[in-house]
């Protein structure tokens, strides 16, 4: 069983940047992971896909965020990191992080962006 523990989110004001970490419980997880990726969810609406990293270093990104968040990963700390810049009050949601290893997807419980206009 792994699990995948988010920090570093909070409130921020439009503008702001914050920087999201995914943890994962089991080494070499997030070295191994078909796809290591970042998902958002605000009230009343579907989670969305935010950033994704894939094993092989390639990286996608929704057309809302590109150009501002930055999605990357550092193996030797098996955490997974997302940054985030000129934030604006659409951003504000629970973010997840999300480990997908061909088989099976593995969730990280969220944390919380706000941010004020």
């Amino acid at each position: 069983q792994v699990q995948l523990v988010e920090s570093g989110g909070g409130l921020v004001q439009a503008g702001g940047s914050l920087r999201l970490s995914c943890a994962a419980s089991r080494s070499i997880f997030i070295f191994t992971a078909n796809t290591m990726g970042w998902y958002r969810q605000a009230p009343g609406k579907q989670r969305e896909l935010v950033a994704a990293i894939t094993r092989g270093g390639s990286t996608n990104y929704a057309d809302s965020v590109k150009g501002r968040f930055i999605i990357s990963r550092d193996n030797a700390k098996n955490t997974v990191y997302l940054q985030m810049n000129a934030l604006k009050p659409e951003d504000t949601a629970v973010y997840y992080c999300n480990g997908n290893t061909g088989s099976r997807d593995y969730w990280g419980q969220g944390t919380q962006v706000t941010v004020s206009s």
